[in-house]
């Protein structure tokens, strides 16, 4: 099966660098990061998923966002 970085589950690094070579530099900005920066991340869980997201919540007495974040952290 091929490599390849836009689907693969974890893209590598480097994986990119061809596509960002071809950027013309001009329309690339650089910005001082920002430590106190949230993101916001649309997920969406349904069917059985779902109901395996409630149910786990649930049990750890938790709200499906907090499990969601909570696997998110310890990625």
């Amino acid at each position: 099966m091929a490599h390849d970085p836009w689907t693969d589950p974890d893209p590598q690094p480097g994986d990119f660098d061809a596509d960002l070579a071809e950027i013309d530099p001009r329309y690339v900005e650089a910005h001082v990061g920002n430590p106190n920066a949230k993101l916001t991340i649309v997920l969406g869980v349904e069917d059985e998923d779902a109901e395996r997201l409630q149910q786990l919540a649930a049990r750890r007495h938790q709200k499906p966002a907090e499990v969601v974040a909570d696997l998110l952290r310890s990625a």
